[in-house]
Parts: C-alpha cells; structure tokens; sequence
C-alpha cells in the first residue's frame, strides 16, 4: 500500500493513519462477527425468548459503547500516551474472546453457563472502553496537528478537510471490516459451529495487535494528560461548585462572538507556559476541570437529540434478523442466506456511496452553499436522522406485508423473500454516512485537545446509551402490551411471529425519531460551535 492516500483536492493521509485504519478495520470485523447473530444464539442455543435475547444484545452494546465513558479518563489518569492505552485495553479485548471461545468447547454437551457468558462479553467490554475511543483518537494525532494549540489557532481550512478525509477513510475501513464480520461469521457459525465462529476473531484481534505494535517506531505519540487524583470525585465536585454559583448552562446566540470555552481554556495554557510559569497554583486544577465540565455540559443537549437514531440501529442486529428468520431464505436449491448476513446491506451501502459523498455531493453542495464540505457537520448528521425515520417507515410498511402473507399461509414462515428488508437496511447505510461520519467529527472537533479522547468516547456514548434506552422501550412495551395484560392477549413482542406486532414498534421509532429530529433542528440554531464549518 502506498504511504500516503488522497482525494481529487490533493488532501492526504499518512502512512500511520493508512496502519491505524487498517487496524480498526480488523477490530470491526472481530466485533461485528461477535454481535451480529448473537441473538440466534440466544435464541435458538441459549432458548431466551424474541425479547429477553433483543434485551440481552442491547444491554451488551449499550454497556459496551458506554464503557468509554468510564474507561477512557481512567486510561488517560493511568498511561502516558495512547499508544500505551491501546496496547493495555487490546490484551483485555483479547483476554475476553478467548474466554469467550473456551465456553463454546463443551457446548454440545452441557453448554456455558449465562454468568460465564456474560463475564466473557462485560470482559470484552472493557477492553473496548479503552480500546476504541483511543484508536480513533491516536489516528487523528497521526495527522501531524500541533496538539498544543488551540481549536481555533490550528483549524485552518487545510486541517479541517484533512481530518474530515482522516474520519471518512476511517469509517471506510471499519464499514470494511464491519462488512466482512456480518458476511463471513454468521455462515461459519450457524455451518460450523460456535466453537470456531468465536476462535476466528480471536485470532484476528491477536493478530492486529501484533500489526499495531509492528509500526511502533511510526507513530507520533502525543503524552495524555496526567490527572493526580480521582477524575470522577474532581468532576463532581466542580460539578457541585458551578451549580453552587448559579452557573447556568445556556446556548449562547448564534451571533455572538466565535471565542468558545474549549478555545480560551487551551489559551490559557499555552499563556501560562509562554509566560514561564510552567507550576500550576492549587486551584488551577479544580479551575480547569470545571471549564471542561462546561465543555462537555454544552454537547449534551445535541447528543441526547441522537439517542432515538442509536435505537434505530439497534434493530438489524435484533429484530430485523428474527423477521429474516421467517421470510424465504433460499438461493438456488442448496444455499440458505444466514439471517444475520441482511446486515450486510447496511455496510454494502456505504462503502460504494462514501466516495460518491466526497467527490459529487461535496462539489455539487459546495457550488451552491460556498461550503468547502457542501454543507456544514451539523447538517449533515440532521439529513442522516431524516433518512433513518423514512427507513423505520419502510420497516413498518414491510412488516405489516409479512403479517398479512404470514396469516395467509397459516404459519411462522412466510413465502416473503428476506430481500424485501433490503430497501430498510440501505436507506439506513445512507443515514450512516451522514449522521455517524458527521458525529465523530463533530465531538472530535468540539473538544479541547487535551480532551479529545473523552469527545469520541461522549460520541461512542450515544450508541451505548440508546443501547439502554432501546431495552427500556422494550421493557416497556412488554409491560403495556405482553400476554400478562390479559388472556389470549398477545404482545407486540410475542414468540409467535404470526401473532407478533413488530410493525407497531417500528411505527413509534418513526415517531420518536421525528420528534427527536423537529428538536434537533430546533437546537442548532441556537448552539454556538467551535468551527465555523461545523
């Protein structure tokens, strides 16, 4: 592979970063060959009912995306530099998936039991906690930054398109890895068993760990910052001081002045140290925290508008494979499509229309709005969640055609074929390259640089948390509509497919999703942004 990678605007990134990319690729094909048919697992080897194993997936991913969130001001409290995070959370990743494997060695026999199981996945977990936010984070250093400015000294227009071409590469090489995972392990573990559709990640993790550490002498290796006592007791306490004095978290006009917290606090730094006063006073620290407590505080209201688009891509993994369950399958006389490989379309989707973004959407948007990126981060993840609603309109209209075909035939099955759920899963690969390209840049970007760990974990976060809040609906949907409210009563979740409601769930994501989208328009037009391009 060459050294460099570009665009048509002569843009390019390293040969690090090309590493890095790589290896976040392999780490997507690890993950998504996990997650991506354990509901099968839990269904039809574990024997958990449609819900409890939709529950079961959702709180794994929720505590897996939220584990940066916990893990990652550890990891930078612990280690002097990412690279180190890296190395240490990537033996916990690998330490998991070996555990994981080693259950499945007596599985035709007496099986594993669910607290093995769940260790194993919570032991994954946390080597993603550190793991992940890191990778991403030590790529973007590779681009050669001064670190030591601040976002609004360094974002020159050159270095923002070179980051945006670093988070595009970056999800092309993880939709890439994503893509062989979801299309190569759900067929080797329903063909040949769990034992070796477990041992293959494991070897592919361990493998790029050794790749990583291959190209040590490589990377520019910027030191995180050191936190001398407890980061959670020093964030809640100037958490506790800003209430105390009546700090009111406000989004500033539109008009008003470009300075941003994140700005002034690293100026204040670098005035600092070019003023020789290289030793901070006692409450500098207590100071400097409660202004990046104000920095993250100020994202919350446009990360909580993003849960309902997590909640929606928690359903290919969950209940779009158990209506593949039932749909036509067949290819040929021999060949039956895994449910779980549908997922796929969501990757093929992607990767095809990410070049087509950058080298005709951009120019054609850019000749109209005077942009350089065509429109500005912000409206391009409001455009991803507008296609995500269409997408569970779509789903919904689909499942009530598989109800009406499955109550025909009398039977679970239907004589449907599983690529009528094609159109749902692409049009939610095109969402994807608006709003989850558009996030990593925005958080990555909102953030001081002493932070940017922490801003792609608050990024990662909005998938562990709509994880949560996905299983909340479902628990409560049960709770409103189960067969407990009454005899002869079937719930919108129900083990028989025929007497299931999924087309009313997916009708109220619509709705949900709407709703978050009229608040999110509504709150971008009063947040004040780092960037004048974001």
């Amino acid at each position: 592979m060459a050294g460099t990678q570009g665009n048509s605007l002569g843009l390019k990134i390293n040969k690090p970063c090309i590493i890095v990319i790589a290896i976040a690729g392999m780490e997507r094909f690890v993950f998504k060959g996990v997650a991506s048919n354990l509901v099968t697992y839990l269904t039809d080897i574990a024997k958990m009912s449609n819900s409890e194993a939709a529950k079961t997936v959702n709180v794994w991913c929720g505590l897996t995306s939220i584990m940066p969130l916990l893990v990652a001001p550890l990891a930078d409290c612990l280690f002097r530099d990412r690279y180190s995070i890296i190395i240490a959370s990537s033996m916990h990743y690998v330490a998991g998936l070996l555990a994981l494997t080693s259950t499945t060695l007596d599985l035709k026999t007496k099986g594993a039991s669910s607290t093995t199981l769940f260790f194993c996945l919570f032991l994954i977990s946390v080597g993603q906690g550190g793991y992940n936010p890191s990778l991403q984070a030590f790529g973007a250093d590779q681009l050669g930054e001064d670190q030591h400015l601040p976002s609004s000294v360094k974002d020159t227009d050159n270095t923002q398109n070179r980051r945006g071409l670093f988070f595009t590469f970056w999800y092309y090489g993880v939709c890439t890895g994503s893509l062989l995972g979801i299309s190569i392990m759900p067929y080797v573990q329903d063909t040949w068993g769990w034992g070796l559709g477990f041992a293959i990640p494991s070897v592919v993790m361990a493998t790029s760990v050794i790749f990583f550490a291959w190209g040590r002498n490589l990377y520019i290796c910027n030191h995180a910052e050191k936190v001398e006592y407890s980061f959670l007791q020093r964030a809640a306490q100037a958490l506790r001081d800003a209430v105390t004095r009546g700090f009111r978290f406000r989004m500033p006009p539109p008009n008003t002045d470009n300075k941003i917290h994140a700005s002034e606090l690293e100026l204040n730094d670098i005035t600092k140290l070019s003023n020789g006063n290289t030793k901070e006073p006692e409450e500098y620290p207590e100071k400097r925290l409660t202004e990046k407590t104000k920095v993250v505080l100020r994202l919350l209201p446009l990360w909580a508008t993003l849960l309902i688009f997590a909640v929606i891509f928690q359903q290919p993994p969950t209940f779009f494979t158990k209506q593949g369950m039932t749909m036509k399958r067949t290819i040929g006389s021999r060949f039956e499509i895994p449910p779980a490989t549908l997922q796929s379309a969501i990757t093929i989707t992607i990767i095809p229309l990410m070049p087509l973004y950058n080298n005709l959407l951009v120019p054609v948007m850019s000749s109209i709005t005077k942009d350089e990126k065509g429109i500005t981060v912000m409206q391009r993840m409001g455009v991803g969640m507008f296609l995500s609603t269409i997408a569970m309109v779509i789903a919904a209209l689909v499942e009530e055609k598989r109800l009406e075909n499955t109550t025909k035939m009398g039977s679970d099955n239907t004589t449907l074929s599983i690529f009528w759920l094609l159109p749902q899963c692409v049009l939610l690969g095109v969402s994807d390259i608006f709003t989850v390209i558009g996030m990593q840049e925005f958080f990555y970007s909102e953030v001081p640089s002493s932070m940017k760990t922490m801003g792609l974990a608050i990024c990662t976060s909005v998938f562990g948390v709509g994880s949560f809040v996905s299983a909340l609906l479902i628990s409560l949907i049960e709770l409103f509509t189960g067969s407990d409210v009454g005899p002869g009563k079937h719930g919108w979740f129900s083990d028989d497919m025929r007497q299931a409601r999924i087309d009313k769930y997916y009708w109220l994501l619509a709705s949900l999703s709407a709703l978050s989208l009229l608040l999110y328009v509504t709150l971008c037009k009063f947040y004040r942004t780092t960037n004048e391009s974001t």
